[in-house]
């Protein structure tokens, strides 16, 4: 593994909890919901009504009217959780060398809303298409509208891989600063797939759940009774920064990014592999990135969307690599509270990972009232657990079959004091 250490000095998690990273975390820990019924749009002829919507999302702190306008919600999201992140960091890229920062975030679909709006368009009048459909449409506008507001002139990309997008957005950023191409990165991923063409899209594919009259209680990973995911919309945002000169700078660290690992089920475009053979694989490349055993992982912050065959198969993949220890593994999945976000979920649980290490708090699973006979492992039901958290996993699986996951580390400037060289 290259010298280089990674570390993260800087977050925001725009989703329906709000963009104040505080609030966030105390609602994951308090074991909230932020599932609703949908208001911006009418879902009277959709089968799924409600969703993890950002009711209250208003750019106009961040971006002037004539920027909002050229950028879709994904972007906006993107770029408002950019902002939020660097402020958090403490760090003024007029200051730094723009060839050592970077943009790299993760979408899995992009610009929707413009795709969506642009059809009845062309339908009634196309030559009412606006000239920027294109632009604001496209998944790397994100990274390229980050690059541009902050002046960043190195690596910049866009990642999708579906709902491992941002997960494997932020490990491409770790690497990059490991094999010493860049100092700073703003990673992640942002997603606003919540419309009525994504609604109905993932309702076709009978992934969606149904509980219309419930819907705080919809997203049920590993419950018996689970009936599919919650759909909801978001961005998470961290600043990757080369260790030492983040103590130089006295930045407040919240982990090290310590492993990552990705793989391909290489099976099925939408099914997992039953055995989760790929994504165990995925864990265990994480492990041997960092060269860590699996018996010192405290906690995983699962992929637990809610879907019958993704959490018995992700179930599997724990009892692989964890084996005659995994039912002391504390396992979580806050899908259960946020929805998924697709693209971005990776990058808004990877914060959550980093935050219980920084914490020593595992946020609970909610609406876990009876589990799947097939799913018995410690998911954290219904109440946060404080306990010491040295070292955290996030996952993340997604259609195409592909398989992210990354590993963080507590280091002693955190409040619990955890000892990496232990």
């Amino acid at each position: 593994m290259p010298g280089r250490r990674v570390v993260i000095t800087g977050m925001s998690a725009v989703t329906a909890f709000g963009r104040d990273l505080p609030s966030f975390w105390d609602a994951l820990c308090a074991g909230k919901s932020a599932v609703s019924p949908i208001k911006r749009f009418d879902t009277t002829k959709l089968k799924t009504h409600f969703g993890g919507e950002i009711s209250d999302f208003d750019p106009a702190p961040f971006l002037e009217p004539k920027e909002q306008k050229r950028h879709d919600r994904f972007c906006q999201l993107a770029m408002v959780g950019a902002e939020l992140a660097v402020r958090d960091a403490g760090i003024d890229f007029d200051k730094e060398d723009p060839y050592r920062c970077s943009s790299i975030l993760g979408s899995g679909v992009g610009g929707v809303t413009q795709f969506e709006e642009a059809g009845q368009t062309l339908i009634e009048s196309p030559q009412r298409l606006s000239p920027m459909l294109i632009p604001r449409g496209m998944i790397n506008s994100a990274p390229a509208s980050v690059a541009i507001r902050f002046g960043l002139h190195g690596r910049c990309s866009a990642v999708t891989t579906a709902c491992a997008s941002a997960s494997n957005a932020i490990g491409d950023a770790f690497r990059a600063i490991q094999y010493n191409d860049a100092d700073i990165v703003v990673t992640g991923g942002s997603e606003a797939a919540l419309t009525p063409l994504g609604i109905a899209g993932f309702n076709a594919m009978r992934a969606l759940s149904l509980r219309n009259d419930r819907p705080q209680s919809a997203s049920r990973p590993f419950a018996r009774d689970r009936d599919g995911f919650v759909l909801s919309e978001g961005a998470g945002i961290v600043i990757l920064e080369e260790y030492h000169r983040a103590r130089r700078r006295g930045a407040r660290i919240y982990a090290e990014v310590l492993g990552y690992g990705s793989t391909a089920d290489g099976t099925h475009i939408t099914a997992p592999d039953p055995q989760g053979r790929a994504s165990a694989e995925a864990m265990k490349l994480a492990l041997r990135d960092a060269r860590l055993p699996a018996k010192r992982v405290d906690y995983v912050n699962a992929h637990g969307t809610g879907t019958p065959l993704g959490d018995v198969a992700e179930t599997l993949a724990l009892k692989n690599v964890y084996r005659e220890r995994v039912f002391d593994v504390t396992v979580s999945s806050t899908k259960s509270q946020l929805g998924h976000m697709l693209g971005a979920s990776g990058a808004v649980e990877f914060i959550v990972a980093a935050l219980s290490a920084y914490h020593g708090v595992a946020p609970p699973t909610i609406n876990l009232d009876e589990p799947d006979p097939d799913c018995d492992l410690d998911y954290t039901p219904h109440n946060a657990r404080a306990i010491p958290i040295c070292y955290a996993m996030s996952n993340s699986f997604a259609f195409g079959g592909h398989n992210a996951c990354l590993l963080v580390g507590a280091l002693d400037e955190t409040p619990q004091r955890s000892r990496m060289a232990a």
